[in-house]
């Protein structure tokens, strides 16, 4: 099947109903940044991106956040910034039929309008290498910094007009200055940026994140999308910037530190529960991305002292 008929399949399937995944911000003509809060669910939770920088603030919820190529764990307090185009996600991990008034606080503003800043205002500057830093993606690991960025997200919330705007240049002066922070994606991540590629992968990803601790294997998904195993994982690989089983082991990875940290499961089931068909190749796999063995990550981490580390690409 050629790719182009492939594309049109899946982005008229009735059962996807997956919407346009380019976003269109809509801000007002007398507005320079846009506030907003949602829920979950949401049809504005997916993997989606944007021409706006676009600060996101978890108020509830925990699950997996996707931003460029990096997959992480997310909690409330997960505050992040994400540059222009940057594709990004938070899934919750939800049970069937519940939700959640406010999961997230977001602010997003316009490279033109941070042009503008730029020319007029020479103390604009202290702002500058955390906007760069952002086309990858920036996350704010202090507590304190956090917290008063949740502080000042309120009295955004609560203001207009220029009270609005100079609170959101002290929100600017506190992430530019916070020093503890974590660059997600990794320098070479280019994945295909355009509407049909986005809601392609935004599908994949799901039915992943759903099956990745069963005995998920690329000829499943594969058919799952309705394509042979070579073309997936060729289109997988360049349209989300992973193989297919580095991203299903990342996942795998990602819930083993969960249990490791909130239960006494023993490690062997823990290997067993999130998807490895084999003890060792568990190990190898943990050890390849944490730096450590899982007997090691329980001790640290139970004990307060590990420290997340950006993981090696």
């Amino acid at each position: 099947m050629l790719l182009q008929e492939l594309d049109k399949k899946i982005m008229h399937s009735e059962n996807l109903r997956i919407k346009p995944e380019f976003e269109v911000v809509t801000q007002q003509d007398d507005e320079s940044i846009r506030y907003l809060k949602h829920g979950a669910p949401s049809p504005l939770i997916r993997w989606h991106y944007h021409k706006e920088y676009e600060l996101h603030l978890v108020k509830a919820t925990s699950g997996k956040m996707f931003v460029g190529d990096y997959i992480g764990n997310f909690s409330p307090g997960n505050l992040v910034l994400a540059g222009p185009e940057l594709p990004h996600n938070w899934i919750s991990h939800l049970e069937d039929g519940e939700s959640v008034q406010t999961r997230d606080l977001v602010i997003q503003f316009s490279p033109a309008f941070i042009k503008s800043c730029q020319q007029v205002i020479p103390e604009f500057s202290i702002v500058e290498s955390l906007l760069e830093k952002s086309k990858l993606g920036v996350e704010f690991l202090d507590p304190s910094t956090v917290d008063r960025a949740a502080q000042l997200f309120e009295r955004i919330a609560d203001t207009n007009g220029m009270k609005r705007i100079v609170v959101f240049f002290q929100l600017l002066e506190l992430l530019a200055t916070s020093s503890d922070i974590r660059i997600l994606s990794s320098n070479d991540h280019k994945p295909l940026i355009d509407d049909k590629n986005i809601a392609w992968v935004d599908h994949a990803v799901k039915f992943i994140v759903e099956n990745f601790d069963k005995n998920l294997t690329l000829e499943e998904t594969a058919q799952h999308m309705g394509m042979a195993e070579t073309h997936f994982s060729k289109y997988f690989k360049k349209a989300s910037g992973h193989r297919f089983i580095d991203f299903v082991n990342h996942l795998r990875i990602h819930k083993a530190c969960e249990l490791l940290t909130h239960t006494d499961t023993p490690i062997t089931d823990i290997c067993f529960s999130v998807g490895f068909n084999n003890i060792s190749n568990f190990n190898r796999r943990f050890f390849k991305l944490k730096l450590m063995s899982p007997r090691e990550y329980r001790k640290s981490s139970q004990a307060g002292l590990y420290h997340h580390k950006k993981e090696p690409d």
